[in-house]
């Protein structure tokens, strides 16, 4: 959501609250700096890692520096807002973090270059998530006593990259190693395993074009959320295979930042329907199991925008039921 103070965070509860009650979510707001984004944000749940933030980005470090002490502390100050703002809440809840790959790909070893080039480092930095991600959640259960059903999103918006040895070096002229499927898999597995043995729903969410999403529901995803521009052909199979195996799809439909001629719900209701019937199923079919989204994060919206955007899409949703 946009915003660059706390004040902008409580006003992004309380707009993910009142415009989307039937699918509530805590927000991330980056524009506060770093700690507040979205590897800040992941960086704060990790357990049993001592991270520093270095010119070129993120690092593991002997011991956390201020700036992950920041993240952490911000983390927990905005659970605080969320839980004020959320008492005697029901029903679902969504929070999100980066995951392994994306984090992998960001995060910088101790003596440089990205994790993503050892084996051990990345195999460590998925298990440091995975049990951090165990604390979170029972920390938002304590938190939310009334919510049946939580829900983590773990965003890979770097998957792709990874999987096509395109994330480059830390000189910038070669490329990392391809990672190959079953360890990309064995990755994801031991994250949303962890959130799933932990109590709550892992949904994966990737706002890039070649996403694997048969591979990630093969991985234990039980929500795939996708940007309705960039799927393809080969997208189309997997996802109507999701929606038929009951996993959710998340359908991002609405602009994430302020298009030029604002859509109404009834043209972004045409769009899905037109979508689903490329899959060979109508909306009844489907039921609760497609949500209907911004195609992104809200961040680079205006403040108007980001609001317009979450009511179109809960419009929308109406529309189809």
């Amino acid at each position: 959501m946009p915003g660059d103070d706390d004040r902008d965070y409580a006003e992004a509860v309380r707009v993910a609250l009142g415009e989307l009650p039937d699918l509530p979510f805590v927000p991330e707001v980056p524009g506060r700096g770093v700690a507040a984004g979205m590897i800040g944000r992941a960086l704060a749940v990790v357990d049993g890692l001592g991270i520093d933030l270095q010119p070129a980005g993120w690092r593991l470090t002997d011991a956390s520096g201020v700036d992950h002490r920041r993240a952490r502390s911000l983390l927990a100050q905005d659970l605080d807002q969320v839980e004020e703002q959320a008492q005697g809440r029901t029903g679902i809840f969504k929070t999100q973090v980066a995951g392994p790959w994306t984090l992998a790909a960001t995060v910088e070893k101790p003596r440089g270059d990205k994790v993503l080039s050892d084996h051990g480092a990345r195999r460590e930095l998925t298990q440091a998530l995975a049990e951090g991600l165990r604390t979170h959640v029972a920390d938002l259960r304590r938190r939310l006593p009334g919510v049946e059903r939580l829900v983590v999103q773990v965003d890979e918006p770097m998957l792709p990259a990874v999987m096509n040895a395109a994330v480059p070096t830390a000189s910038g002229f070669g490329r990392h190693r391809t990672v190959h499927p079953p360890e990309a898999s064995a990755a994801l597995e031991t994250v949303l395993g962890a959130i799933s043995e932990a109590g709550a729903e892992p949904w994966v969410h990737s706002c890039a074009p070649g996403v694997p999403w048969g591979m990630l529901a093969g991985a234990g995803a039980r929500g795939l959320l996708v940007d309705h521009d960039l799927l393809g052909p080969a997208d189309l199979d997997a996802l109507a295979q999701a929606l038929d195996d009951g996993l959710v799809v998340g359908l991002g439909v609405v602009p994430s930042t302020d298009p030029v001629a604002i859509p109404t719900d009834a043209v972004l209701t045409e769009r899905v329907l037109r979508w689903l019937d490329m899959l060979g199923l109508d909306a009844g079919e489907v039921g609760n199991r497609l949500v209907i989204a911004p195609a992104c994060g809200l961040a680079g919206a205006t403040r108007d925008w980001s609001r317009t955007a979450l009511t179109l899409a809960r419009s929308t949703a109406a529309n189809l039921t």
